[in-house]
């Protein structure tokens, strides 16, 4: 392993020192026992990944915290302990040494967030919450496997399910007669790892029932099923009257999921609208970066979790949240680069299919982002809140706030808007991005106050005379 070697500035030593510890940062001192340093180490790779300092001490340290190695050996039983002794072995960390001016060696150690779920020497398991380490046992680790992908819920066996009802359903015929095989059923769903056996006896697993079980959603006890709300607001915080119909709850298979729930927001979707001031505007997203999201959602969903997928449509926004923060080694920030399944036999029989409903892996979010350039629209958001991965595809010009703003105000005599006005029209929910936009149009002379004498809270704006 290649391990560098660089000196360090008065700045970047100083905000190594001022920053406070958190959820992806923590500073040790050398004295620090490799055993222990080990459990922050496997809490990091356990969860999102982080950075570890050694030879700068804490703030609760009395004297000069600035501790660092004499020589860089001295850390060699550091780093044995935490690249040799952890199971299984962290992959991809990056290690280096900084010189800061004053002499002396400061052990970085930048971990990834890891596929795997890890263990210390001492066979214990830690992850990074917050500013600390917690250690999980039990049912805890399971979840924490699960969450990651690296033991896929998929496989778990379903015992309320009686095998001979699998080999009897319409959807596995349906499947079959489209993907023709030589074998038995049985021996078919075996080879697929669609069965497990237990106490001598073939049981269907998690995969297998939400693939061919004509009713999945009853079978299993985690919830799984799509619900689709139509929402009369922009706002974050919506209420029970902001429902335009009670909300809808797809069940089924997957495959017949997805295209009963791509139906229904179809219908949802059309004729809607909203009012950008006084200007009708029709609710359009492209159908292919819908469905592209909606399956993604349902193939790559935490089926370990007891929710459902929530397809929310807002006047100015489509919010498609799934159970799961993102398997293994995803992060939002390499969505379009990276590639992981966490329910890699779901994804593979539906990708068997003709003509399917999935795309390769990796494929496509980069198909929603093309769809939504072409129909003009901002590429899809992104976020995690709580235990679900949430993709927000925004009713959102490609074209600027000004560009919007005076394009509102060209296309009828004696229009006028408002900061809440440009925010509709533009998509963006930023009010201080927005009032910055009016300002700039303002300096350039392009639109001018009404009444100058109201409250900038009241602005209004028309195009100048």
């Amino acid at each position: 392993m290649m391990i560098d070697d660089r000196k360090l500035t008065q700045q970047e030593l100083s905000k190594l020192i001022s920053t406070e510890e958190d959820h992806f940062f923590d500073l040790k001192g050398k004295q620090i026992l490799p055993s222990k340093l080990q459990e922050s180490f496997v809490a990091f790779a356990n969860a999102d990944g982080g950075d570890l300092y050694i030879g700068i001490e804490d703030k609760k340290f009395k004297s000069n915290r600035l501790q660092p190695f004499s020589q860089k050996e001295e850390a060699n039983n550091i780093l044995t302990v935490l690249l040799e002794q952890t199971t299984p072995s962290v992959e991809n960390v990056d290690i280096e040494f900084l010189q800061p001016s004053t002499g002396g060696h400061i052990l970085h150690i930048s971990i990834p967030k890891s596929p795997k779920v890890h263990y210390t020497g001492t066979g214990e398991c830690f992850i990074r919450l917050n500013g600390g380490k917690v250690k999980i046992k039990g049912e805890r680790i399971t979840s924490l496997a699960y969450s990651k992908g690296s033991a896929p819920y998929e496989r778990v066996g379903v015992e309320s399910v009686n095998l001979q009802e699998i080999i009897e359903s319409r959807v596995l015929a349906s499947y079959i007669e489209r993907t023709p095989t030589a074998l038995g059923m049985e021996k078919f769903l075996r080879k697929q790892r669609l069965l497990i056996e237990k106490e001598k006896k073939l049981v269907p697993n998690v995969g297998c029932v939400l693939l061919f079980d004509e009713e999945p959603q009853a079978s299993i006890e985690t919830r799984c099923a799509i619900k689709v709300y139509r929402l009369r607001t922009s706002d974050a915080e919506y209420k029970r009257e902001h429902l335009a119909e009670m909300p809808a709850t797809i069940n089924g298979p997957i495959e017949e999921l997805i295209l009963k729930t791509i139906e229904k927001v179809s219908e949802l979707l059309d004729g809607s609208s909203y009012y950008e001031g006084k200007k009708l505007v029709s609710l359009r997203y492209p159908a292919e970066a819908i469905k592209e999201v909606l399956v993604n959602a349902v193939i790559h969903r935490d089926y370990s979790l007891n929710d459902d997928i929530h397809i929310r449509i807002f006047d100015n926004r489509l919010e498609i949240s799934s159970p799961g923060v993102l398997p293994g080694y995803m992060t939002i920030e390499n969505l379009y680069d990276e590639r992981f399944s966490r329910n890699p036999n779901l994804v593979r029989m539906l990708h068997n299919l003709p003509d399917p409903l999935n795309h390769d892996i990796g494929e496509g979010l980069d198909t929603v982002r093309n769809e939504l350039a072409k129909a003009g629209l901002v590429a899809p958001f992104f976020e995690q809140r709580g235990n679900a991965f949430v993709v927000i595809m925004r009713h959102q010009r490609i074209a600027s706030i000004e560009d919007v703003v005076l394009q509102y105000l060209n296309s009828a005599p004696n229009s006028i808007v408002t900061n809440k006005l440009a925010r509709q029209l533009s998509g963006e929910d930023d009010i201080n991005k927005v009032k910055k936009a009016l300002q700039k149009l303002r300096a350039e002379e392009k639109i001018e106050v009404v009444d100058p004498n109201a409250s900038a809270f009241n602005f209004q704006y028309r195009k100048r005379q």
